[in-house]
């Protein structure tokens, strides 16, 4: 009876330890940035630096903390940056460094965000079983020749993407079926990378998250700036708890920023520069940007189903001269200051 006994015993913790072997790790906390313009503003001679010395800014974010480089992938770009050899030779540096890859496919040649969602020009006259084809086709050679660690379906897509096929509003069951056939692409050729669903700010996320309840994606990505999407933390948070709880999903801030200035250093409007369009608690100074993006990090670190947040612009400086009018609008959220020089900030990317 007793060798029966440790029999038993011994059966079950092989079981326990065959089981334990098949469990996934969770997903390791996110600290991101978004590095899209480097190349560009690199292509043009700008020298990034750290302790103000050169440095390569991929491996000063690094030295940091942070461990995934979010970049923007567009389809056919007029001046071929943001393009797909761009991104691919840009997204072998980052994983050279040793960092994550997150792809955010916009599936358009320029900017997509809430209010445009344009088609690429060479899908402009497609039949929508054509159009989903190409989504497929174009998300398999992403899968095939980047590799993404992360890679987001569309970018801020509030109603939907490819308009008007995959507007969400007008036409619901077309825009799922484009995501899915994204999202297939994505899972018919990897067994790892996480798949992204993206919206622009709170108000109103839950009726999108709510119509996309059926596709296969891991992250819920919300975008949160100040001057756009309210100015509490704790909404925030409240938010990311009841979408990932909801879903039974992991949920990402995405996409913020914070002015360590309102002060300018091209003649590019820049998009903050008053005091109304911040949180009081944090000022425009080099502490407050730090004590802004700690607050960032520790509200998804504290939500219930955070996983990680997005720094985005960090390396918008104006990279032109103090006379361009094409310059940056976003010289003073960057992440390195009107010397080009890194800010304290970047000490919120430290584990």
């Amino acid at each position: 009876m007793k060798k029966a006994f440790y029999i038993i015993i011994a059966l079950l913790l092989c079981c326990c330890a065959s089981d334990n072997a098949t469990v996934t790790p969770a997903d390791a906390f996110i600290r991101a940035a978004d590095m899209s313009y480097l190349p560009l503003i690199e292509s043009e001679g700008t020298i990034y630096k750290h302790n103000n010395s050169a440095e390569d800014p991929i491996l000063t974010l690094k030295n940091a903390g942070c461990n995934t480089i979010r970049i923007r992938l567009w389809k056919n770009p007029s001046d071929s940056h943001s393009g797909f050899t761009e991104v691919k030779n840009f997204a072998q540096r980052v994983k050279n460094a040793g960092l994550k890859v997150w792809l955010t496919v916009h599936y358009s040649d320029t900017w997509a965000d809430p209010g445009n969602q344009t088609k690429p020009a060479a899908w402009q006259s497609m039949d929508f079983n054509s159009l989903k084809s190409a989504v497929a086709d174009y998300t398999n050679q992403i899968m095939t020749e980047i590799n993404p660690d992360i890679i987001q379906i569309g970018n801020e897509t509030n109603d939907g993407m490819l308009w008007p096929e995959g507007k969400l509003s007008v036409n619901e069951s077309q825009y799922l079926q484009l995501v899915t056939a994204a999202t297939t692409a994505v899972r018919n050729k990897s067994a790892t990378a996480k798949i992204m669903l993206h919206f622009a700010g709170i108000a109103d996320s839950d009726w999108f998250f709510s119509k996309v309840a059926a596709i296969d994606y891991d992250y819920i990505g919300l975008s949160y700036y100040p001057i756009y999407h309210g100015k509490s933390l704790t909404d925030l948070q409240n938010k990311m708890n009841s979408l990932g709880e909801l879903y039974h999903k992991k949920v990402m801030i995405a996409e913020t920023s914070y002015p360590f200035t309102f002060g300018y250093n091209d003649y590019t409007n820049n998009v903050v520069g008053l005091q109304s369009q911040i949180i009081s608690t944090y000022p425009a100074t080099n502490d407050g940007q730090k004590a802004f993006l700690t607050a960032i990090k520790n509200t998804a670190k504290q939500s219930s189903q955070g996983i990680g947040f997005c720094y985005w612009g960090a390396e918008w400086i104006a990279f032109r001269g103090p006379t361009a009018t094409n310059g940056s609008p976003w010289e003073n959220q960057a992440l390195w200051d009107f010397t080009n020089n890194a800010l304290p900030a970047i000490d919120a990317f430290n584990e």
